[in-house]
């Protein structure tokens, strides 16, 4: 099946706000991930304060505190999606090294290997190519489906089963660079996206193109080897401030909050869109965003997502202006009021 229809933009914006919109800052990018390390320091430091001071009260804030804690790592994978569209930095290197260190390895995913699965999805959005599309495909479903995934999320377990798999295909790939070699043996034409599908969870497909997976495996260990470095640089300025417990909390959201929020985005951009349709303003859900929900499931401009399928080149920042200037085009959008209608529709 060809591509998607693509939309020109110069069919509803003028080239001055064409060229307003895509232009790519060279420090609005780089103020987001600053925005996004700043409030886990005080979120996560904040709340260890908080115990230290009253153990009470620290149990009362610590479910506030790791909920926001999963909206920030949340945020952190959002802030490497736009580096994989090149909008987070104008310089290729340094719009690669923000999104792969200072973004994506918080959460072990990896820039190039998810760039290269995610542009795949712009390319066939909501089409049978599509790699997300067993992300959408099993909705609607029923509220007690959807209970069973939160509770998954929230227990740990879609955690655990995600790194299980990452750690054991990165020994893998361990054992290969140690060996400085391929095994020729195990090669085939299977995709493996292991290093990459973090941040789409539950995703069944992969990179643009077949690897073999002594390759894939040798990525996985490369993208595991760098999340656990950020983990221990969290552990080691936790430990070195006031403990524990900010690491604690870090982790626990990871595990959790971030699992879910993820879920309920994922959720959001998609579910219940038409498959094969050949409007490109039906492809994707844009969903008015709270304060709570900006600081949760939708934080720097994700909820803005008719509008990046339309115009990916526009960075996130200028999502919303992009979202005023179609407003003549909303009656062909998908736009829902906010995150609790999108819940209504995808359980009917």
């Amino acid at each position: 099946m060809p591509a998607v229809k693509a939309v020109k933009p110069l069919d509803i914006f003028t080239r001055e706000q064409w060229d307003m919109l895509t232009k790519v800052s060279g420090w609005r990018g780089m103020a987001l991930i600053a925005h996004a390390w700043a409030s886990v320091i005080i979120i996560a430091w904040g709340g260890a304060i908080v115990w230290q001071w009253n153990w009470i009260a620290g149990l009362i804030v610590a479910p506030i505190i790791i909920a926001l804690l999963g909206g920030r790592q949340l945020g952190l994978a959002i802030l490497m999606h736009d580096a994989a569209h090149g909008a987070l930095h104008p310089k290729r290197k340094v719009n690669n090294f923000l999104g792969q260190w200072l973004a994506g390895d918080a959460t072990g995913a990896d820039l190039q290997s998810y760039r290269a699965y995610h542009l795949m999805h712009h390319r066939f959005t909501q089409q049978e190519e599509d790699p997300d599309l067993g992300l959408s495909a099993p909705f609607p479903t029923s509220r007690a489906s959807l209970r069973r995934k939160i509770i998954r999320d929230l227990s740990g377990q879609t955690f655990f089963k995600q790194r299980s798999f990452q750690m054991s295909n990165g020994w893998r790939g361990l054992l290969a660079m140690r060996r400085n070699k391929r095994d020729k043996r195990g090669m085939s034409n299977k995709r493996d996206t292991s290093a990459g599908t973090v941040f789409n969870q539950q995703s069944r497909s992969g990179v643009a193109a077949p690897i073999t997976t002594i390759d894939g495996a040798i990525a996985t260990a490369k993208t595991m080897l760098r999340f656990l470095l950020i983990q221990a640089i969290i552990l080691t300025l936790s430990l070195a401030t006031v403990g524990w417990v900010p690491f604690l909390f870090w982790i626990i959201a990871l595990a959790t909050t971030f699992q879910l929020f993820l879920r309920i985005r994922n959720i959001a951009e998609h579910a219940c869109a038409p498959v094969g349709s050949d409007d490109p303003f039906s492809h994707a859900r844009t969903t008015r965003a709270s304060l709570l929900a900006r600081a949760t499931v939708a934080p720097y401009y994700v909820n803005y997502h008719c509008e990046h399928h339309l115009f990916m080149g526009v960075p996130c920042y200028n999502l919303p202006r992009a979202h005023d200037i179609v407003r003549p085009h909303h009656n062909r959008m998908k736009i829902e009021e906010n995150y609790a209608s999108v819940m209504r529709i995808i359980t009917q």
